[in-house]
């Protein structure tokens, strides 16, 4: 019953695509080499939804008709697939990390305003009145931007964030069919 356990979990975490040659895996107007060339779109698109209820470790598994096989190839594709999926994975985590300092830089600017309209609400005067006017909404729109910035934005980010991790993470075979 273990073995069987096993071999269940093992076929979950597989996201298995069947090519023709390996060209299937690249954009049609690249012509480049496989290490340097251009991932497909729809090779993409087909991974994510692939992803998006897989939590554990994902094993990418290429079906490619025998006589089309090629080891020096593989080993190519697979760098090329680790290092895409690495350099936007890190993008993505760069881009989280910004989005949030910025956000907290934000968030500080609104409480500084706010503080100081409330400040000036101690004076009196036509000139300390029109202050406060345009203090008090600009303190909470910065105040609010910056709670957005450190807490929605991220968490939309966060899906493209998650595949490139799971992908950057996941094991790449090729085999027969």
């Amino acid at each position: 019953m273990e073995k069987e356990e096993h071999i269940a979990k093992f076929k979950e975490g597989n996201i298995s695509i069947i090519l023709n040659s390996y060209n299937d895996l690249f954009s049609d107007f690249d012509p480049r080499p496989y290490n340097v060339r251009a991932l497909s779109d729809d090779f993409l698109v087909e991974c994510k939804k692939a992803t998006v209820e897989k939590d554990e470790q994902i094993e990418l598994r290429f079906m490619i008709p025998r006589k089309n096989r090629n080891a020096k190839n593989e080993i190519e594709i697979k760098k090329r697939l680790k290092d895409y999926f690495k350099k936007y994975f890190y993008k993505k985590e760069s881009e989280i990390k910004k989005l949030k300092r910025s956000g907290f830089l934000w968030f500080f600017c609104g409480a500084v305003v706010m503080t100081l309209g409330a400040f000036l609400l101690r004076y009196e005067g036509f000139v300390f009145d029109i202050l406060i006017t345009i203090l008090e909404p600009a303190g909470w729109f910065f105040f609010w931007e910056g709670l957005a910035k450190v807490v929605i934005e991220p968490k939309q980010k966060m899906p493209d964030h998650e595949f490139y991790k799971k992908m950057s993470d996941s094991k790449i075979v090729f085999v027969d069919y």
